[in-house]
């Protein structure tokens, strides 16, 4: 069985965060592990309030997890702060974390601020060079590029936004969500070619955790020696299902429900 490791925060509520990252591995059928970087009291309605982890426990956790199980693929989500951003950077090069995904999340569906703003520049600078592939949504792409969120509503701004961030040193990037018409489009750019997955538009009242998922589903191809473009359209698929069969727990946003999903026999 292969393995990864999802370095990321808590979702009390089970929907996103770890909690999302390691049912993804599972249902993929690979061994997962984590680490934490902040405690969330969170609900379907919205993060309550937040214990960072020092970042001296979060490369503990890294350290001792890797140094005893081998690490076949390691993503990132919820990194809080610059200094665990430097320690989660250290980590990755002591222990060769390689594949990397990297979900560079800064704010929850419900609002909440989830990477301080000034920590937007270590994410980039340290963490998107040591990335296999970088997974914004729109708002993290638009805040990654500095364009207003309302003109990234079209392929061919995503296409702009991807050849902006991969300026910044990613190796590739997916765009997440742009709508067209009734789809959901993803932009994949690798530096060189881009691809577009296209999903039938799904209700964005049963996506809480579908980022967060996605990027460990990828995280979990990787890891299972998928090329990176199958890994992406694994993960697309997964996180369409777990949408349309979210069992809609809770009063808000109702998580997605990766158990619905059925990987394709090798």
């Amino acid at each position: 069985m292969k393995t990864a490791l999802t370095i990321a925060g808590s979702d009390s509520s089970g929907g996103a965060g770890i909690q999302a990252d390691l049912k993804t591995f599972t249902v993929l059928g690979v061994y997962g592990m984590s680490a934490i970087t902040a405690i969330t009291a969170q609900n379907t309605l919205g993060v309550k309030d937040v214990l960072e982890v020092s970042p001296q426990l979060v490369r503990a956790q890294i350290d001792v997890t890797a140094g005893d199980i081998p690490v076949d693929a390691t993503k990132t989500g919820m990194l809080a702060n610059a200094a665990v951003i430097e320690a989660v950077e250290d980590a990755i090069k002591a222990n060769k974390l390689v594949p990397y995904v990297c979900d560079p999340v800064m704010v929850a569906k419900s609002g909440a601020t989830l990477l301080k703003p000034e920590a937007r520049d270590a994410l980039v600078k340290r963490l998107f060079p040591l990335a296999t592939v970088v997974t914004p949504n729109r708002r993290e792409a638009a805040a990654l590029t500095g364009v207003d969120v309302d003109r990234l509503n079209s392929v061919a701004a995503a296409k702009d936004a991807a050849r902006r961030i991969i300026a910044l040193g990613a190796q590739a990037v997916v765009v997440k969500g742009i709508v067209v018409g009734q789809e959901v489009i993803d932009v994949f750019h690798d530096g060189k070619e881009f691809y577009e997955l296209a999903g039938k538009l799904q209700p964005a009242e049963k996506s809480h955790g579908s980022g967060c998922a996605f990027s460990a589903a990828i995280t979990a191809g990787l890891a299972n020696r998928l090329s990176l473009l199958d890994a992406i359209d694994q993960a697309k698929q997964l996180v369409n299902t777990a949408i349309q069969y979210s069992d809609g727990q809770g009063r808000g946003t109702a998580p997605v429900n990766v158990l619905a999903f059925a990987p394709r026999k090798k």
